[in-house]
């Protein structure tokens, strides 16, 4: 009954946009507050008010804000990097640019390289007039399994770094999985985009970049995520909810980061993105709902988990994923880690292959659905607002079941058996 408002939340985001498009895009704040309201209100009504608002707090303060601000910063400042010219366009400067992408995906992380590279992908191919099979491609290799490689690149591997796994732990480990998706995939995309090409590309122009001081805010940004890992002085009290002062500062500099682009970066830069805030608010919208009511899932979750013994490689890889593509792939994470025995030494020793199959589970299945990962959505809504008729949740998912599953089911063989 607890997870029936994730579920009506969940169904909202699937349905919603197919059978009321105008409705869900003026109300859709009002809906997921709606969600929210039919788990705090019976919470309270069970257990207290006290109990429903250290509920909300732990959500929005441990949660949500730090996720928030984040995302924010680098949505601003990666808006405010111009790449103009390039080989761009064309099949084979497409995929080189995906290719690309993927690599600095492990560097700069999902969010921060797909606000860089989604504007001159999609200005780029303006000229198409098939372009939706170019954003599943980019949300798939870019937004998703390129960060694999490091744990600046996606969440949950910055968990596990937290939790004591070493720094250069999944480039070891994760790296022939990622070929493995990667290759076949780009492979498949060159194929598909040759298909699919027309229109005239434009003329092939020097490739420039604009906006250096943003790209020195995104460094800024990946800089205080790796702090924040290694730096613990300490946890500060607020309205009964402790929060590292590590996580506070980092939320400082985040919103600091987003004033100094905006004040540095020239409007010319911004219009020549296309720049807009409706991508950002829906992320703001969705996940506020998204960490409030997954709150009593992940603890079902948990509980299930802990009665289930100690199942191997394969099945970590497989439940780790499925939940991912559906849950917050981060606290999902955390959980199989926890149930695999939360040691970070015997974890990257004797039982790599068990971290190997959560790691690569969290990662890649994120790419599964458009909430699977936070950047999934903000290119879905870019590409949206450049005019890209893209498909609704359960389109989308067969776009990406069509050419996840075969790269899992190979990934399983060669890894995890």
């Amino acid at each position: 009954m607890w997870g029936l408002p994730f579920a009506g939340l969940l169904g909202s985001i699937a349905l919603l946009p197919m059978l009321a498009p105008r409705f869900w895009h003026r109300r859709m704040a009002v809906v997921t507050a709606g969600w929210t309201l039919a788990l705090l209100g019976p919470l309270a009504w069970v257990q207290g008010f006290g109990a429903s608002g250290h509920m909300l707090l732990h959500a929005v303060l441990l949660e949500y804000l730090p996720f928030v601000t984040l995302l924010l910063a680098l949505f601003v400042a990666g808006g405010g990097i111009l790449i103009e010219g390039g080989p761009w366009g064309r099949p084979g400067g497409n995929t080189a640019l995906l290719a690309i992408g993927t690599v600095l995906a492990g560097v700069m992380g999902t969010t921060g390289v797909s606000m860089v590279l989604i504007h001159p992908f999609l200005r780029a191919n303006a000229h198409r007039r098939r372009k939706v099979h170019l954003v599943v491609f980019f949300i798939v290799l870019v937004a998703n399994a390129g960060g694999a490689t490091s744990p600046l690149g996606d969440p949950p591997l910055y968990l596990g770094f937290l939790r004591g796994v070493p720094f250069g732990w999944p480039l070891v480990h994760l790296a022939l999985p990622l070929l493995a998706l990667a290759g076949p995939l780009l492979a498949a995309f060159y194929v598909i985009d040759r298909r699919l090409e027309d229109g005239v590309a434009l003329a092939r122009q020097r490739l420039r970049l604009r906006g250096w001081a943003n790209v020195g805010l995104v460094g800024v940004v990946v800089a205080t995520v790796l702090v924040q890992g290694v730096w613990r002085p300490g946890e500060v009290g607020l309205l009964d909810v402790h929060i590292g002062a590590e996580r506070l500062l980092g939320m400082l500099v985040f919103v600091g980061v987003v004033a100094v682009s905006l004040w540095v970066t020239p409007g010319a830069v911004r219009r020549g993105n296309l720049f807009s805030w409706e991508p950002m608010r829906e992320v703001l919208v969705l996940f506020g709902g998204i960490f409030v009511t997954i709150a009593p899932v992940l603890a079902i979750l948990a509980a299930v988990a802990g009665g289930m013994g100690q199942p191997g490689a394969l099945a970590y890889f497989w439940l780790t994923g499925v939940l991912s593509a559906f849950l917050d792939n981060a606290p999902t994470y955390l959980i199989f880690f926890q149930l695999a025995g939360d040691d970070p030494a015997v974890l990257t020793g004797a039982m790599a292959p068990v971290l190997t199959a959560i790691s690569a589970g969290a990662v890649f299945f994120g790419a599964v659905t458009y909430i699977g990962n936070a950047p999934n959505l903000m290119v879905r809504s870019i590409a949206a607002h450049r005019g890209i008729r893209m498909p609704g949740f359960f389109g989308y998912m067969l776009w990406s079941v069509a050419l996840l599953l075969p790269v899992f089911l190979l990934q399983s063989w060669l890894f995890f058996l």
